[in-house]
């Protein structure tokens, strides 16, 4: 067979479903060999979208997302989707084109060494030199790609070696088992939770993944020990659950913050210290750090752990339960959850303050109050970054793991977008809703098309301000309430809808946001809504925050 025949045939091995990307002539061959396959192409209208859609694609279903650009331009244009795929732990294979062998040694055209400028932002990167190695490259990239903690590999296919006839077949995925917990450090972090005055739990992105949030709440709910997600990790605990503390991780600190102060014990589970660092939650020395995650601690001096469970996430969790049943059976909760409630009550109260505020401008509480009301369970939001992700990450809570995706590793601006016509594409009986600022929106508007051409319905809410506001927000804090000009204008959104063919919305009242969310989920395809935020409420979230000084 062909070359590029293989390459497919090693695709449909591995249960991949449907490509994003934007080809060039250099992957023709592959392109064409697509067309025999069951594997869909969906082809998007810039390489970062595609990017962004593998990468959401990946998370939802814990299966690698795939994504395909061509060389020069197309690979540099992944790039920054790729970056935020492996620092937001997304399993993605990336598929790239490259001229042929035999002119990589010398100046030509649209020749770079996209591989040495990939493999900073990826797990593992390679060039097929060889077509006899296309089955082992293929494996090894989705086996690296799917193993905790997940991250991105990259494909390089010359348009040369795609060409070449060959006699083989695809290797056979196997399935991993993943490494146990060592029984001695699962001892001694139960010998510390037991000898606890005031434990607390840190829930990170780790803990979205299934099995792991089933024994996650199995533990809080055996020890009676609080639970605090960050904002990669929401849903871990249900947000109902007397159990979960909410979320930490604004800069300014939060109410959580201080409970964190008068921990004598924290146990992290499934964290990143990309996501917030250390510094932020461990201001006080003297505790004891029990850190429990599928690789071992950062090394931090504001994270000295004392006991690394270095395991897959769910069996270290089910081993700690274990144990926890046979050293203290009969006394079990070791703590009493009540305690929390008043930091919950006040967190919940907190969360509802606006919810009936009419003004307009409207506040970014009443706006996330009216849609976690109107989102089903296991609907989907994918926030992009800007000042409104702030709002989403401390307002907006989950039931369900993984129903809320943010881009906080990384950080990308235009992720929500293209990361939910992925999200669609991985969950089409959910309803999707991606949040955006108008200047995240914009980073990525031409994959509207993209949407309306597959008939997604998929919703974008649009935050207006008219400004870089998160930046604003940052200098404001910094700078006594200073800030560089961060201002511009933008398009009549319901004509830019218009103009894709799809229905818009720019509200003119608070009182709209319910029914407009209605109105465009009954869309045969995309929506947008756009509204006036009052981003007043951002430097005045700082100041009240920044005033708490007592613990409840």
């Amino acid at each position: 067979m062909k070359a590029s025949d293989l390459f497919v045939a090693c695709l449909e091995k591995e249960g991949v479903e449907r490509i994003f990307g934007v080809p060039g002539e250099e992957n023709a061959d592959l392109m064409i060999s697509l067309l025999t396959s069951p594997i869909e192409f969906i082809l998007c209208r810039h390489e970062q979208a595609a990017a962004f859609a593998a990468d959401a694609y990946g998370r939802l279903t814990g299966k690698a997302g795939v994504c395909l650009a061509t060389l020069g331009p197309g690979v540099t244009n992944l790039v920054t989707g790729l970056a935020d795929a492996n620092m937001d732990r997304a399993p993605v294979v990336a598929i790239i084109g490259q001229a042929s062998t035999n002119r990589l040694h010398k100046e030509s055209h649209q020749n770079m060494n996209a591989i040495e400028m990939c493999r900073p932002i990826s797990k593992w990167a390679q060039t097929i030199f060889d077509s006899k190695n296309i089955t082992e490259v293929v494996r090894k990239a989705f086996k690296i790609a799917e193993t905790e903690k997940p991250g991105v590999t990259v494909i390089e296919l010359p348009e040369d070696i795609a060409k070449e006839e060959l006699n083989d077949v695809p290797m056979e995925p196997v399935v991993l088992r993943r490494s146990a917990a060592d029984h001695k450090a699962v001892r001694q972090a139960v010998e510390i939770i037991l000898e606890a005055k005031n434990p607390i739990i840190l829930a990170g992105n780790g803990c979205v993944r299934k099995r792991a949030a089933d024994q996650l709440r199995r533990l809080a709910r055996k020890t009676g020990i609080g639970v605090v997600n960050t904002f990669m990790g929401k849903g871990a605990i249900p947000m109902d659950d007397d159990h979960c503390l909410y979320t930490m991780g604004l800069g300014s600190g939060d109410y959580i913050n201080l409970a964190f102060d008068d921990a004598d014990v924290v146990i992290t589970v499934g964290y990143d210290l990309v996501e917030y660092s250390p510094e932020a939650w461990n201001r006080k020395a003297g505790k004891k750090i029990i850190h429990v995650d599928f690789l071992p601690a950062e090394v931090d001096r504001n994270f000295p752990v004392m006991v690394d469970i270095v395991s897959d996430l769910a069996d270290a969790l089910w081993q700690i339960n274990e144990l926890l049943d046979e050293k203290s059976e009969g006394r079990l909760p070791l703590f009493d959850i009540q305690s929390r409630a008043k930091l919950r009550a006040t967190m919940s109260d907190d969360f509802a303050e606006e919810k009936d505020d009419q003004s307009f401008p409207a506040k970014p509480q009443k706006i996330l109050w009216d849609v976690r009301h109107f989102l089903g369970d296991g609907d989907i939001l994918l926030s992009d970054v800007g000042a409104h992700k702030m709002w989403v990450s401390r307002y907006y809570q989950c039931v369900e793991a993984n129903t809320c995706l943010i881009s906080n590793g990384f950080c990308s601006m235009g992720f929500a977008l293209p990361g939910a016509i992925g999200a669609k594409f991985a969950l089409p009986d959910r309803r999707v809703l991606a949040i955006s600022g108008d200047a995240g929106f914009l980073m990525n508007v031409q994959d509207l098309e993209t949407a309306a051409r597959y008939n997604l319905n998929i919703v974008i809410m649009v935050w207006l301000d008219g400004e870089y506001g998160l930046i604003k927000w940052k200098q404001q804090a910094q700078f006594d309430g200073r800030h560089s000009q961060l201002a511009f204008n933008n398009p009549d959104f319901e004509y830019l809808a218009k103009a894709f063919g799809i229905w818009g919305k720019t509200l003119t009242s608070v009182d709209q946001i319910t029914p407009s969310l209605e109105m465009a989920f009954q869309q045969k395809g995309p929506a947008v809504i756009a509204v006036p935020v009052d981003y007043a409420e951002n430097m005045k979230l700082t100041e009240r925050l920044g005033n708490i000084s007592v613990a409840i």
